[in-house]
């Protein structure tokens, strides 16, 4: 099946298990793979055979801004079903990170990596 990679979505949001993390907010990253039929798109050249990125994008955005979860497991599977409600997506892949957790004495980041299927 083909695919389309849509990488480095930055924006801030208010999910975290901490308290201050839903009140102060931090970084988010937001990479995606999605899985779908691209042979209309590329035999028509038309965008309605496709899925407009610009849309998935929008989505990712509002959904990290906005959302208050406690765990970002819940944002990236929130994120997987906001994307599988577009009719031509069968799969997709949700990369999500926190480049700067507040976890005393780390300097890496948090990633959660799903992939969920339309049913």
């Amino acid at each position: 099946m083909d695919s389309i990679q849509v990488t480095g979505i930055r924006c801030y949001g208010y999910t975290g298990f901490l308290p201050e993390e839903q009140v102060l907010g931090q970084w988010f990253e937001v990479d995606l793979t999605l899985w779908l039929d691209l042979a209309p798109a590329g035999m028509s050249d038309r965008i309605e055979h496709t899925i407009d990125y610009r849309h998935i994008i929008a989505t990712v955005k509002h959904l990290v801004k906005t959302a208050k979860f406690a765990l970002v497991e819940k944002l990236a599977s929130a994120i997987a079903d906001a994307i599988l409600e577009s009719e031509s997506v069968q799969q997709v892949r949700v990369q999500l990170s926190k480049p700067a957790a507040p976890i005393p004495d780390f300097g890496g980041k948090i990633a959660i990596d799903i992939t969920r299927r339309r049913d």
